[in-house]
C-alpha cells in the first residue's frame, strides 16, 4: 500500500517512521524541510501544553513517554532529565502524571509561587533528533521530499495530512490558529535539570539544559503570526530566567528563533473518506507535537490498518 504523508515536523516523520517501519510504501512531502519547521524551534521537553481533549492528549503523551524512555537508552538526542515545575496556585496532579515514575511536590516553591512538582521527562535535542527520524525513514526505504502543494495529494491509498498550521489550506480548517513562541538558546553554563514556571501567558518562563546548549524561553501569543524576533521580549524572557536560574546570568546567548505552534481546540487525528480518496488527519497539536509524537503516530498507522 502506498501511503504519502504531507509535512515533515514531528508528526509528520513520526507517522511516516512508524509507516514504513510497518512496512507500509512510505513517502513524505513537505514544503519545509524538518530543520525548517516549527518543530526544530520547539525547547521539546515532554509535557503536553496547549492541547486536548485531555483524555485522549492523556493516553498519547504515555505511549510517547515510553517510546522516549526506550530511545533515551541508545539515541543521543534523547535524555530523561529531572526538573521541577512551579505553579502560581495550588493544583491536582495532572491527568497525565500517572505515568512518571517520581512526582514529587515542591516543599518551598520560590516567592510568587503557591505549589510546584518535581519529576524525570524526557528531554529532545530537536535538530539532531529531526535528522534521526529521517535516518530511520530512509533505512525503512521511505523518501523525503520537498514540495509546494495547493492541496492534498491524489496519487497515493492514503495520504496523512500532517500540515499543521497548513491544514487552514490542506483540510479547509480555520481552527487551526497560531500561538506564537519565542525562545534563545545559550551557552551551556553546567545546567542538569530542567526548570518550567507559568505565571501566566505573557509570563511564562522555561530553562530547558540540552548537551551542549540551554533553550530559555518563552512567550504564548495566540493568534500572532509574527516570524520576527523582538529583541524586547527577549530581554524580558532572560530576566524572568535569570531570577530562577540565577547561573544564566553569565551564560552568552547564542541564537534566538521564533515558532508558531499550530492549536486548535482539539487534535484531530481521525480518518475521513470522501470519494476514492482516504485522508488521515493529524494536525493542531498545540505546544505538544514532540509530547504526543510517538501516541498518534501508533494511532495513525492503526487507523490505516482499519482499511
Amino acid at each position: 500500500m502506498r501511503v504519502i504523508v504531507v509535512g515533515a515536523g514531528v508528526i509528520g516523520l513520526s507517522c511516516a517512521v512508524r509507516l514504513a517501519e510497518a512496512g507500509y510504501e512510505v513517502a513524505v512531502f513537505a514544503r519545509d524541510l524538518p530543520l525548517e519547521t516549527t518543530s526544530a524551534v520547539a525547547a521539546a521537553i515532554w509535557y503536553p501544553y496547549l492541547s486536548a481533549p485531555e483524555d485522549r492528549v492523556a493516553a498519547w503523551s504515555r505511549t510517547s513517554f515510553d517510546e522516549f524512555t526506550k530511545l533515551a537508552e541508545h539515541e543521543p538526542s534523547v535524555r530523561m532529565r529531572h526538573g521541577r515545575e512551579f505553579l502560581v496556585e495550588p493544583m491536582p496532579d495532572p491527568a497525565w502524571a500517572n505515568v512518571l515514575g517520581d512526582l514529587n511536590r515542591v516543599g518551598s516553591p520560590p516567592v510568587g509561587f503557591k505549589d510546584g512538582w518535581s519529576f524525570t521527562a524526557p528531554v529532545i535535542e530537536m535538530p539532531a533528533y529531526l535528522r534521526s527520524l529521517v535516518k530511520r525513514l530512509e533505512q525503512a526505504s521511505g523518501t523525503l521530499t520537498r514540495a509546494a502543494l495547493s492541496g492534498l495529494p491524489t496519487s497515493a491509498d492514503v495520504v496523512i495530512n500532517c500540515t499543521g498550521l497548513g491544514a487552514r489550506l490542506t483540510a479547509g480548517d480555520p481552527t487551526v490558529t497560531p500561538v506564537r513562541g519565542q525562545v534563545m538558546t545559550v551557552e551551556q553554563v553546567g545546567l542538569t535539570e530542567w526548570l518550567i514556571a507559568d505565571r501566566g501567558p505573557k509570563d511564562l518562563t522555561y530553562v530547558i539544559p540540552r548537551e551542549k546548549d540551554v533553550v530559555v524561553g518563552g512567550t504564548s501569543e495566540p493568534d500572532s503570526w509574527d516570524l520576527t524576533v523582538d529583541p524586547s521580549v527577549a530581554e524580558l524572557i532572560l530576566a524572568r530566567a535569570i531570577e530562577l536560574v540565577p547561573q544564566l546570568r553569565k551564560a552568552k546567548v547564542l541564537k534566538h528563533r521564533v515558532g508558531l505552534r499550530p492549536a486548535r481546540p482539539q487534535v484531530r487525528c481521525e480518518l475521513v473518506q470522501s470519494g476514492g480518496q482516504r485522508v488521515v488527519h493529524c494536525y493542531g497539536h498545540g505546544g505538544s507535537g514532540v509530547t504526543l509524537s510517538w501516541g498518534c503516530a501508533d494511532e495513525v498507522v492503526e487507523l490505516v490498518r482499519q482499511q
